[in-house]
């Protein structure tokens, strides 16, 4: 919602959802391994990524991301799995369960890892399933049934 306010002028309630989402989405990887104040800074951090990951990152790439999921779950997991690697404590965590700050630098290596393998698995069986989808019944529909609208065209409702 800050980040909106700044670079708009003004908040708008899909910026406040979707910075409560980010901030969800980004401290699932580090519960259990930061404390409040962590929780703070990757919930601060997620908020201003992800309002880029949907805004400037969606523009740059090109691609169609109609409902941000991609700014927001797929670059808010990953800012949470890296500060969990910086962030992460041992008396929150358990005894070597540390991350950058708290002496164990490695963990973010460890981090940026798993977030590579992440990212290729969900690549490939990403690829399969929209092969697979294609195939069935295809990815989009036409361009006369965009320009009509999906609601109207597909199931005989229009937005009053």
């Amino acid at each position: 919602m800050f980040a909106e306010w700044i670079v708009k002028g003004k908040p708008s309630v899909l910026g406040i959802i979707s910075g409560a989402v980010a901030g969800l989405v980004a401290i699932t990887p580090a519960s259990g391994f930061v404390d409040p104040r962590g929780a703070l800074i990757i919930g601060v951090a997620a908020g201003v990524i992800c309002y880029w990951g949907a805004t400037g990152l969606k523009h740059a790439l090109g691609y169609d991301d109609s409902l941000d999921a991609f700014g927001v779950h797929g670059v808010g997991g990953t800012v949470g799995a890296i500060l969990t690697g910086v962030l992460a404590v041992s008396w929150v965590g358990g005894e070597g369960k540390s991350g950058l700050i708290d002496g164990n630098p490695h963990q973010v290596v460890v981090q940026l890892y798993a977030i590579a393998v992440v990212v290729i698995y969900d690549a490939i069986v990403s690829l399969i399933l929209l092969k697979l989808v294609d195939l069935v019944i295809g990815l989009r529909p036409s361009a006369e049934v965009e320009r009509e609208g999906l609601d109207l065209a597909l199931h005989g409702e229009a937005v009053q």
